[in-house]
Order: C-alpha cells, then sequence, then structure tokens
C-alpha cells in the first residue's frame, strides 16, 4: 500500500519543525523529507540531515533535471523538494513528511489535487510570531523583517488547507497534528487493497461454505 504524502506548512517561526519532531518521534511508519537549499547552514545544522545543503548553481541544475516535486525562493534562498526520493519513500509504504514554505505547499497541492493531506500550523498570534523569530536568533535584523512581512501574506493562504493547528502549546498541537496523520490512515480510500483483501475472505469463505 502507498503511503500518504502530508504538507505541513506555515509561515517563518510558525513551530512546524519542532511539531514535526515530535510527531516524528510518536508516529510509526513515517518519514522526513529532508529538502535541498540554498542557504547558509545554521548552527547545530547537519547536511543531509535538516537540509541538503548545496550551491545556487547546483540547485538550477536540479531545477533544469526536473528533479523537484516542488521548489520555491523564499527569503532571498532556494527551497526544493526531492521526486525521485518522496516517490520512493511513499512507494515503499511509507508516509511521508514535507516540511515546506506556503509558495511549496501551493505547487504540490496543485499538481497532486486531492491526493496530499495538507496541514497548516497557525501561529496565536503576530506577536508571538515575532517574539519567536526573535529568540532563535538566527537571522540578522534585515532577514527578520523579511521573515515577518512575508508572515502576513503567508498566514492568508491558510483556507487552501485541509486543516489547521493553532501551535499555542507545544505538546498539545503535537497531539492534534498527529491525529489529524492517525485519523487520515483510515479513511476507505487510503485503505482500498486491504479493505479488498478483507472482504475477498469473506467471499472465499462463503463460496467454500455455499459449495460454489
Amino acid at each position: 500500500m502507498k503511503g500518504n504524502l502530508i504538507i505541513i506548512s506555515s509561515p517563518s517561526g510558525g513551530g512546524k519543525g519542532t511539531l514535526i519532531r515530535e510527531v516524528l518521534a510518536s508516529v510509526p511508519e513515517i518519514e522526513y523529507s529532508v529538502s535541498y537549499t540554498t542557504r547558509e547552514r545554521r548552527f547545530g545544522e547537519e547536511d543531509g540531515k535538516h537540509y541538503n545543503f548545496i550551491s545556487v548553481p547546483e540547485f538550477r541544475d536540479k531545477i533544469d533535471e526536473n528533479e523537484f516535486l516542488e521548489y520555491a525562493h523564499v527569503h532571498g534562498n532556494f527551497y526544493g523538494t526531492s521526486l525521485i526520493e518522496t516517490e520512493r519513500k511513499l512507494n515503499d509504504g511509507q508516509d511521508v513528511i514535507l516540511e515546506i514554505d506556503v509558495q511549496g505547499a501551493l505547487q504540490v497541492m496543485k499538481k497532486v489535487p486531492g491526493a496530499a493531506i495538507s496541514i497548516f500550523i497557525l501561529p496565536p498570534s503576530f506577536d508571538v510570531l515575532k517574539a519567536r523569530l526573535t529568540s532563535r536568533n538566527t537571522e540578522s535584523p534585515e532577514d527578520l523583517a523579511l521573515r515577518l512581512r512575508n508572515a502576513s501574506g503567508e498566514i492568508e493562504q491558510y483556507p487552501k488547507f485541509d486543516f489547521v493547528v493553532v501551535n499555542d502549546e507545544i505538546f498539545s498541537a503535537a497531539r492534534k497534528l498527529a491525529s489529524i496523520i492517525i485519523s487520515e490512515r483510515q479513511r476507505e480510500v487510503r485503505q482500498i487493497d486491504r479493505i479488498k483483501g478483507i472482504i475477498g475472505s469473506f467471499e472465499q469463505s462463503k463460496q467454500m461454505n455455499t459449495g460454489e
């Protein structure tokens, strides 16, 4: 059975990365898609774990070779999701989380309408978002101002997503996020092969009992 594609998006500082780490630790059979980016590596980040860090020319080469499921230019840097790796994990039966910006999320939803589960992480207020971005101390004042300006436009896109989780408290929001993923696995359309096998076993038993 093919895995589910799960899009998780929010403005920068919305806390999606923290919530995803909690979900990965508690929900089985789910994998994280490591995106490609041209931005500089931050302190504590590992290449291949947090992002695949590449140069702008390398990123453009991948665009030319159609290697991305989606890509976007956000806050002055490129970000993209590997098409081949995503398909491989899904075909292996693993759910795949895409932690992507709003631009990229809308691209994927347009490419695979109805096939992905889209979840928007909403901060409880602008002031909280600003405090989170400021406290992590990873951006210059200019970058911080840019991310805050972009956040207003990104927030407006929330109605285009299937679900909205307000990240007011980490553990509560993480439980809500996990419950969405788990409940979506129970949809009939996402279990069709397994259901057919079960129904087939009943039909086979009926035939044996009636001598057909």
